[in-house]
């Protein structure tokens, strides 16, 4: 009797499953990337608020722990419900990126982080382009557009310092 109540109680939830989004295998690449991606402007964005040789270095790095910080727990979310676990690791640029910067200290620090997040930002934002009109979920397109005015700002300030 009580498989057939539990047979019952799963046959009514299905309809809750079937409603749950649906992924597309394309989307898990790029949330994998862009959450490297996040992680790697954070810990960038950490580095420049320790050794910026500039106040406005400094306040750039501290907007991009913010804002990348949040976008990665948005992402991490995404993946969670994709079934996919998140990552803490850095992309192979970003961690490149910080390697090099680890070496350098005022005016060289400040030129060398201005030109990585420049060309990490115009990178960044073809990526999300291309993923906003893809023909992956329509969550992870959601995202992805709704990720783009952050990442003009982004771009924005790094051409500013």
């Amino acid at each position: 009797m009580k498989t057939m109540q539990h047979l019952v109680l799963a046959i009514g939830l299905a309809p809750a499953f079937l409603a749950a989004p649906a992924f597309a295998a394309s989307d898990a690449p790029f949330l994998a990337e862009a959450m490297k991606g996040d992680n790697s402007e954070v810990a960038l964005g950490a580095l420049a608020q320790k050794r910026g040789a500039t106040a406005q270095t400094r306040q750039f790095g501290t907007m991009l722990v913010h804002d990348h910080g949040a976008h990665r727990i948005k992402l991490a979310r995404l993946d969670r419900a994709m079934g996919l676990r998140p990552t803490t690791d850095l992309s192979d640029e970003g961690a490149q990126a910080r390697t090099m910067l680890l070496g350098l200290h005022g005016a060289a620090f400040d030129a060398a982080f201005k030109h990585h997040m420049i060309e990490d930002h115009r990178q960044d934002i073809a990526k999300y382009e291309t993923e906003a009109h893809a023909a992956g979920s329509a969550q992870v397109r959601r995202m992805a557009q709704d990720t783009l005015p952050t990442l003009h700002k982004h771009l924005d300030a790094a051409n500013a310092l």
